[in-house]
């Protein structure tokens, strides 16, 4: 299981600085079957399936879990200023609600950056059917993930433990660059506060999701059903797809145990019995309705569902380079061998 600390405090100051990490480090049921999308028909692709292709983002300030200070799915706008002003405390005033303007100079020079521009989230609740959403959970309602009594044990032990630094790859497999910051990648595509775009291209046989951060490419058959011997585990797992009606539907299993989602409002990690299944189905021209179930009775108690809006990205999607595996893990490992030198 990955080392991650405990998200059972009813505090709303843990919530968001779990939030703040992510981002700066980096009453509706979902039903089975098929999301409704009204009278709105997708236009096809030339071999005349549904086109999801183009730019799209999941960004927002909805957790995977529901804070404590919702007392439901459909947020009140009281609540939703609560969890804004918080963040914004909690950010210390380093991010700002404006895009950049390429005209303008270029700013004076401070000691400490006033914003980082860097952040590329809409600083407010996701919304589906208009409706502001305080988590992406929406089965169990509670908008809880439903852990097994022994897993919130070692979840609760791990979090006391202390880190190792005697082996890099002890170390987090986002820290070591090996998968992205706040698990946008997936399965299932988490939202992270910056490179939060995906650009999807369809062809008779694959359905590849492109993710910037990373550049992680997801590669969905079309074709073969049949998922790779258990002994091969990709960071993304292997994932099958075939459509039913407006929706691409996606298995994937095979995930690696060395990974994990780490998502704004908690995360859990892979086990070889995880099943994934997601459901894309385009709504209107500028949202895709995203769907997803995990099955892991290792972890959890039940199969839970979430669903996320993706919106249009302006884009486009840009080079991304993670340093950190360059350079902060060395430097990790070295000031821990210092301190070794250093004790009495």
């Amino acid at each position: 299981m990955a080392n991650h600390p405990s998200e059972d405090s009813p505090q709303l100051v843990i919530w968001i600085a779990g939030l703040v990490s992510v981002v700066l480090a980096g009453a509706i049921v979902l039903l089975a079957g098929s999301a409704h999308a009204g009278d709105y028909r997708a236009p096809r692709t030339a071999f005349g399936t549904p086109d999801l292709q183009g730019l799209w983002t999941n960004t927002s300030l909805t957790f995977l879990q529901r804070p404590p200070i919702f007392k439901g799915l459909i947020a009140t706008d009281k609540e939703e200023a609560m969890l804004l002003a918080g963040f914004k405390q909690l950010a210390g005033g380093l991010i700002s609600p404006d895009p950049i303007d390429p005209k303008l100079p270029a700013p004076p020079v401070v000691k400490e950056a006033p914003q980082a521009d860097w952040i590329e989230m809409p600083l407010h609740l996701a919304r589906i059917n208009g409706q502001p959403r305080s988590s992406w959970i929406v089965d169990p309602a509670d908008g809880r993930l439903p852990y097994t009594d022994a897993v919130k044990k070692a979840r609760a032990d791990a979090a006391k433990a202390p880190e190792s630094f005697d082996n890099p790859e002890d170390r987090d497999t986002q820290e070591r660059c090996l998968t992205a910051i706040g698990s946008p990648e997936g399965p299932p595509m988490m939202n992270t506060g910056y490179n939060g775009n995906y650009q999807i291209l369809q062809t008779r046989d694959f359905v590849t999701i492109e993710v910037e951060m990373n550049h992680d490419v997801r590669i969905i058959r079309m074709r073969d059903r049949t998922h790779l011997p258990a002994a091969i585990q990709p960071w993304l797992g292997d994932s099958v797809g075939w459509w039913e009606g407006e929706t691409l539907v996606v298995e994937t299993t095979n995930l690696n145990p060395r990974g994990h989602v780490f998502s704004l409002g908690g995360g859990f990690g892979y086990t070889p019995r995880t099943k994934i299944t997601e459901r894309f189905t385009r709504r209107s021209k500028d949202e895709i309705l995203y769907e997803f179930s995990v099955d892991d009775p290792t972890t959890f108690t039940k199969v839970w569902r979430a669903e996320m809006p993706m919106r249009p990205a302006k884009g486009p999607i840009y080079e991304y380079a993670c340093h950190e595996g360059n350079y902060s893990l060395p430097n990790i490992l070295q000031g821990a061998r210092a301190q070794e030198r250093a004790a009495p």
